[in-house]
């Protein structure tokens, strides 16, 4: 009886019944998205949270364009995530961990028996490649006014202050390998040059085809005459 879903029979008059198509019925039925374990379905539905981000921004992520944009019902979203905060949070507090991540495989471990002026010229290449490649996440991290919780400001906020820190740390180190202006404040250096290098992040993200990241290798280069090593010290 499979081939007769959808079929309907209706008695017009005695001895007359008229065969006919339910429109309804016959409709083809959705396919459901795949089964997947949790923890790859919360992979695919972040994913897609990212990839509207990246076209309409935080402030226009909503459970339905997730949903479209992951190819699911909305009740397979609603499953992990009941409500759009949650989601917001998930995806926020992924994209944070991530991209801290790779700040810190970029920054050298040791400065020690290396020309610090080519490490920090190749960290911040490396970082301005990773935020090329990924814009929706850094566009999260640098510019995250649209819509962002309190709590994920502040969440920023403690980690650029430890990267920050631990930045000082190898500009310390790399000022006594290599010298530097006498009477220095390391502190206001350190804290300028991450900030620069956050401007530049903001470039590449805003508008990456006229700043790519190699386009502004010269700059970060231009920065680091501004801090003469010692052996050119008159």
């Amino acid at each position: 009886m499979g081939d007769d879903a959808g079929v309907t029979v209706e008695k017009k008059s005695p001895g007359v019944w008229q065969v006919g198509v339910d429109p309804v019925a016959a409709r083809p039925r959705r396919r459901n998205a795949p089964r997947l374990p949790p923890d790859e379905r919360r992979t695919q539905l972040l994913d897609a949270a990212l990839r509207v981000v990246e076209g309409d921004g935080l402030a226009q992520l909503t459970m339905q364009a997730v949903a479209r944009e992951a190819g699911v019902a909305k009740p397979v979203l609603y499953a992990l995530y009941p409500t759009a905060p949650e989601l917001v949070a998930a995806l926020l507090h992924r994209e944070h961990a991530r991209g801290m991540a790779q700040m810190l495989r970029a920054m050298p471990e040791d400065l020690r028996g290396t020309d610090p002026d080519e490490e920090f010229v190749t960290a911040a290449l490396a970082f301005l490649q990773a935020v090329a490649a990924v814009p929706g996440r850094w566009r999260l991290i640098l510019m995250h006014a649209d819509g962002a919780p309190a709590d994920y400001r502040s969440l920023l906020a403690v980690a650029r202050e430890d990267l920050t820190a631990r930045y000082l740390e190898l500009l310390r180190t790399g000022f006594a390998i290599r010298g530097g202006p006498e009477g220095a404040d390391l502190e206001l250096i350190g804290t300028a040059m991450v900030g620069f290098m956050e401007v530049l992040g903001r470039m590449v993200l805003t508008d990456p085809q006229r700043f790519p990241p190699e386009r502004l290798e010269s700059t970060v280069r231009s920065l680091l005459r501004t801090l003469p090593p010692a052996r050119e010290r008159g």
